[in-house]
């Protein structure tokens, strides 16, 4: 009476997966069963005389019906052993799959932020570089309006001192003459 209740009790909680409810159905199923043959049995032996012949056929098919629920309880365990085997060795695995992405995620993480400080760099190197080149034109524009003042300038003298010097040859060929 006492593992009945305590199968029913168990049965009952929806926390438990699907198959170990089913198992559980199925541990009561044989627990009542001989309970059942046994109740059938004693009517059987005070109506023996008045209904042997169907009275024996309820026992046999209780009896079959035994011995499949048995078989089948017997089957049920096995698969439930293959199951908790498979999802032992394939929690393992990925666990170990779980810690390799956890690894991967954190060297990502650093990478990303190493890529992520390496572009601000070369972004603020970039500014710095456009405005340098920019000073650069500016000086290279003045240079040039400077050169090019100067060299207008050393042309007008070239232009006055080749002309004094063209009138300074006449006045000395005049001169030694």
């Amino acid at each position: 009476s006492r593992p009945v209740e305590l199968a029913l009790h168990t049965s009952s909680d929806k926390s438990q997966p699907p198959l170990q409810r089913s198992m559980v159905s199925l541990l009561l199923l044989v627990l009542s069963a001989p309970a059942a043959i046994s109740a059938l049995e004693q009517q059987q032996h005070e109506a023996a005389q008045a209904v042997a012949n169907p009275i024996r056929k309820v026992v046999t098919m209780l009896q079959d019906m035994q011995k499949k629920v048995t078989e089948e309880g017997a089957a049920e365990a096995e698969l439930y052993e293959k199951f908790m085997c498979y999802c032992k060795t394939s929690g393992g695995t990925l666990s170990s799959s779980m810690e390799e992405a956890k690894n991967a995620i954190a060297s990502l993480t650093a990478s990303l932020k190493a890529s992520g400080e390496k572009k601000t760099q070369t972004v603020a190197d970039e500014k710095e570089h456009q405005q340098s080149r920019s000073e650069a034109k500016d000086a290279m524009a003045k240079a040039t309006a400077l050169r090019e003042k100067e060299a207008s300038d050393f042309a007008k003298e070239e232009s006055d001192s080749n002309a004094n010097i063209a009138a300074l040859k006449k006045a000395i060929a005049a001169v030694e003459k």
